[in-house]
């Protein structure tokens, strides 16, 4: 007979071409045993401002991937996508609703991770970095301002094609990230779930003083919390550590 007794489940709802934060988030468990993460893919290949784009974030694909979750028993449901920081907070409520209706399983987004995260560390102004283009970044911006986050600084790689996004390095990362540091936000955001940002998080830190906040981390803290579950090691972002 089955155990009673099981590890806790998060279910993951991933961009198709989307190649870092499965592997991520499990490096970021390390060596856990009390945690497992299931995932299932929807298409998404492109970000950008337009009707072709927005309509990958479609809360019917949405919801029938997190009922495929859904009979894997798992304890919470994430979308690990960043469309809500562009589309708006309201869109991912709204799929969040669609989600917990169709499934009874509590749900997120990483941009409500985000949200939650900035009010729990009492996040107001922030330095943001994305592969993304200076459009989809002036988007998140105005979408974070409603919120009273202030952005004192960003940057943007001009990056379209969602697969390239992960092929960005290290080394491509740390200028512009130092520079935004230097502003002294109180966290600096590496905003996207196919971008390597928690790898350089704890160095970053060590040299500026200044909180990092990666997506896939915030989005595993926020799942994590959900499910009563403990947090992350301080190497990820010391914030989200517990």
């Amino acid at each position: 007979m089955p155990s009673p007794a099981r590890k806790t489940r998060i279910g993951m709802i991933v961009p198709s071409s989307n190649t870092c934060l499965e592997p991520q988030s499990y490096r970021i468990l390390g060596d856990r045993d009390d945690v497992t993460i299931h995932f299932t893919r929807i298409p998404v290949t492109r970000i950008a401002l337009d009707d072709s784009s927005d309509k990958q974030f479609d809360p019917a694909v949405m919801r029938a991937a997190a009922e495929l979750l859904a009979t894997a028993d798992v304890d919470v449901i994430a979308w690990n996508g960043t469309s809500g920081s562009w589309l708006g907070a309201d869109h991912d409520r709204e799929l969040v609703g669609k989600i917990v209706d169709a499934t009874g399983i509590p749900a997120t987004t990483s941009t409500l991770a985000y949200l939650e995260a900035f009010e729990s560390f009492g996040t107001e102004r922030i330095g943001l970095f994305t592969p993304y283009t200076e459009d989809v970044n002036g988007a998140i911006m105005a979408s974070y301002e409603r919120h009273g986050i202030k952005t004192i600084g960003h940057r943007a790689l001009g990056l379209r094609d969602n697969e390239s996004f992960a092929r960005v390095t290290d080394d491509e990362m740390r200028p512009g990230s130092l520079e935004l540091a230097a502003a002294r936000p109180d966290a600096l955001i590496y905003l996207c779930t196919n971008l390597y940002g928690a790898d350089i998080a704890a160095e970053v830190e060590a040299e500026t003083g200044v909180p990092v906040l990666d997506s896939v981390a915030v989005t595993l803290w926020h799942c994590l919390k959900l499910a009563g579950s403990p947090l992350l090691a301080p190497r990820w972002g010391r914030l989200l550590a517990g």
